[in-house]
């Protein structure tokens, strides 16, 4: 969704999607990943359908997988937590994705300072 009202929208949408899962999904579920970012949410026009981008922070990848799987069971849960705050006649059907991008770039990272950068040029040659 693009404009003013869907930037405000997909705000307002990754802000209380993390507000449910951060307190009520919690709640029910003491063994979520301690870090888990609603990173992006992209609302269709229609107010139908939602995709809301996960990220989820956790060392151990089982436990992760987990997180994200109880997030994605809990779909209509959160939708229904969704319709007590937001003031919409529709509440869209939500879709969520992970997003691996943090883990991503913590790679390239990792990559980057495993490069020795101290040297001006190719070894063994010299300019001139």
């Amino acid at each position: 969704m693009k404009g003013n009202r869907g930037e405000r929208l997909s705000s307002q949408f990754r802000e209380e999607i993390y507000a449910v899962i951060s307190r009520e999904l919690r709640n029910r579920y003491p063994g979520l990943s301690a870090i888990i970012s609603v990173t992006d949410a992209d609302v269709s026009p229609d107010l139908k359908n939602a995709k809301i981008y996960i990220s989820v922070f956790d060392s151990d990848g089982e436990r992760k997988k987990q997180s994200f799987d109880i997030i994605c069971e809990n779909a209509g849960f959160i939708r229904h937590e969704l319709s007590k705050v937001l003031h919409l006649r529709t509440i869209p059907e939500l879709h969520f994705l992970p997003d691996d991008s943090m883990e991503y770039g913590d790679r390239i990272d990792k990559l980057l300072k495993g490069l020795d950068c101290g040297k001006d040029g190719p070894e063994g040659k010299e300019d001139g």
